[in-house]
This record gives structure tokens, C-alpha cells and sequence, in this order.
């Protein structure tokens, strides 16, 4: 990150002091850290915009160091905060200071500022009282952020779901169409594997039992791209019982594959073939493994960047399994496989008997 690299990431939960002069900013240090208020002291104005870059809670600033260039090293920060940061600004006051003048001109060049004046000698318990207001203002933007965060996050991901569903949609169609002997047939099968479809979305969106089965989410996932006496998707595994959550991120999984397969993958050709397997082992603790292999469909090469859903699968297999999933875009066909302990995943009968 650079200075003109705002951190939007960043906690905003400690005070930056600025106090050049005297034992200031020791004793600032020494009273906020006994209300257990996290401290950073900067003593020089050469290095105040690493300081800022960190993205401070609030910034205390003694009359001493407002210099002209701390003034503009601060304006400079709060020029490049985002619409939802207004930093607040704690000045302390000399009894000589001008305090009018003072307001005036700090208002001016610090506009995007919640500002509070203190005539020193300020009481302790007042001074403490103004930061820790400050500093929850500042974490109420914090909140805010993260707030807006999360809405472009679930916009980028339904987004990407709508597209994915309609690729799917458009997928059935193009399968029942070929092996449609009559348009009362291919209506009927087509509905089918639409009802199908929405079955599993269902089944993963509200479930409600605590425990589902692993054949079950796979059987109703690939249900839709089963076509009579053709073997396009091959599945096999024992019964294992699922914890809600990990079967309902499993199924999720499953229709990301799935979907990428029809897209771009084997079950986007007539002759393509996806098999998912798969495993329990014999060890002890014992293991859950799983493995996807495309075959049969157009070459693949790696892709150039990463895309939402690379980066999906691989975080949400690395939550229920605790461990990364291999992700291989080899020639013949996308592989993906991943192994972790049963325990974390497994309802209370790990069996799944």
C-alpha cells in the first residue's frame, strides 16, 4: 500500500499522536493505554503520512505540531478518504492559543474532519471521554464500511448465480432438445429437469434438517444433465451424513462444477463425461475425499486470471475440508480434489449409517 492507497481494510481503532514538544505525548500514551486505547506516536513530521497510511482511528494533535506540513500531509489523507471515513481530529489548545482563528483556519483546511478543541490544562476524564467518543464514531463508519462491503459482495455473487442458472437453464434445453422425439416429449422432459433443477437450489438454500446425505445433495445436483441410456455424469461414493452447513457449501460447490462443466466444460459438448467420487478412508482419524475429473470435452487451457468462481470453489472447499483443493486445468478436462478430516464435516454418525 502507498500513501495515495487509502486501507479499506484496516481496523481504524487506534489514536495517532502527534505531540512535538515536552513529555505531551508519553503522557497521552501512558492515559489512553490505561483505558486500553491502542497508541501510535509520531515525533517527526517527515514521517507523519507512513503514520496516516495506517489509517489511524482518531489523530490527537497538540497546537505544537500543526506545522504547514503536517497540515497538509493531514489534509492530503482526508482528501483521499472515502465517502463513508470523516476522521476525527482531537486538537489540543494552548491557553494563549487564539482559539477562534485557530477553528477558522483548521476548518478550512481540513474540511472532511470532525474536529474537537481542548483548552489545556484539560481533566483527564474529559480528554478520555472526547477520544473514546470519537472512537466510536469511527468504528460506527467502520461498520458502515464493512456494511457496503458486503452489499457489492452479494451483488457480484447473485449476479453471478443469475448467470450461472441461466446457463444452466439454457443447458437442459439444449440437451432435451437433442433427444426430443416429439415437442409433447421434449416438453415434458425439459420441465422435468427444470423441476429438478429447482429442487436442488432448495435443497440447499433451506434446508432444515441438521444432518443430509452426500448422495442425496450429489443425486439431486446432477439430476438435471442425467440423460436416458447415456452415462454423462458418473457419481459413486458410500453413505456419509453431512453437518447442514457442509452439505449445504458442498452442493454449492457441486453446482459451481457443474455449471462451469456445461459452460465451458465436458457437458458443454454431446459426448463429454464428469465423474465425481467419492471416498471415506480406513485411517484413523478417518478422511473424506472427493474428486472431479471432465473428460471428453473441448481442450482446456489455464485461464489468464482467476475468476469468481476458481476463487469460490477454492474458498469454500478450503472451509469445510481445512485443507486447499487441487484445482487442475489440464488438457482433457478440469480436475479438482481435495481431502480433510470427516470430523470437521460429518453429522454426529460419521458413518453415515
Amino acid at each position: 500500500m502507498t500513501i495515495d492507497e487509502p486501507d479499506d481494510s484496516a481496523p481504524l481503532d487506534h489514536v495517532l499522536v502527534l505531540a512535538p514538544y515536552r513529555r505531551d505525548a508519553e503522557y497521552l500514551r501512558q492515559l489512553l493505554g490505561e483505558y486500553e486505547i491502542q497508541v501510535e506516536i509520531c515525533s517527526s513530521t517527515e514521517t507523519v503520512d507512513g503514520f496516516l497510511a495506517a489509517a489511524p482511528g482518531v489523530l490527537v494533535a497538540t497546537h505544537e505540531a500543526l506545522t504547514p506540513p503536517v497540515l497538509e500531509a493531514v489534509a492530503a489523507h482526508l482528501g483521499r478518504q472515502p465517502a463513508w471515513s470523516e476522521m476525527p481530529v482531537v486538537v489540543l489548545l494552548d491557553r494563549t492559543s487564539q482559539t477562534a482563528r485557530v477553528r477558522s483556519e483548521l476548518a478550512r483546511v481540513w474540511p472532511r474532519a470532525r474536529q474537537l478543541f481542548y483548552q489545556r490544562p484539560v481533566t483527564p476524564v474529559e480528554l478520555i471521554s472526547g477520544v473514546q467518543s470519537a472512537l466510536l464514531v469511527r468504528l460506527r463508519q467502520r461498520d458502515v464500511r464493512d456494511h457496503l462491503a458486503r452489499e457489492v459482495e452479494l451483488r457480484r455473487e447473485l449476479n453471478h448465480r443469475v448467470k450461472n442458472i441461466l446457463a444452466s437453464v439454457t443447458s437442459i434445453f439444449e440437451m432435451t432438445r437433442r433427444g426430443g422425439e416429439s415437442l409433447e416429449k421434449f416438453s415434458e422432459d425439459f420441465r422435468g429437469r427444470l423441476g429438478a433443477l429447482a429442487k436442488v437450489h432448495s435443497a440447499v438454500f433451506h434446508a432444515a434438517d441438521e444432518a443430509v446425505s452426500l448422495a442425496e445433495i450429489v443425486d439431486l445436483t446432477f439430476e438435471p444433465y442425467r440423460l436416458p441410456g447415456k452415462k454423462r455424469v458418473i457419481t459413486d461414493g458410500p453413505a456419509v451424513l453431512l453437518t447442514r452447513d457442509a452439505g449445504t457449501t458442498l452442493a454449492l460447490c457441486l453446482h459451481e462444477l457443474a455449471t462451469n462443466a456445461i459452460k465451458y466444460g465436458a457437458l458443454s459438448t454431446p459426448h463429454g463425461q464428469v465423474s465425481f467420487l467419492w471416498e471415506v478412508s480406513e485411517t484413523s482419524p478417518a478422511e473424506l475425499s472427493i474428486s472431479w475429473l471432465e473428460k471428453g470435452g473441448p481442450e482446456v487451457a489455464e485461464p489468464t486470471r482467476t475468476g469468481y468462481g476458481t476463487r469460490y470453489l477454492r474458498s469454500a472447499l478450503m472451509s469445510v475440508f481445512g485443507q486447499k483443493p487441487l484445482i487442475v486445468f489440464g488438457p482433457e478436462g478440469l480436475r479438482c480434489e481435495v481431502r480433510g478430516p470427516l470430523s470437521r464435516m460429518a453429522a454426529d454418525d460419521p458413518s453415515g449409517a
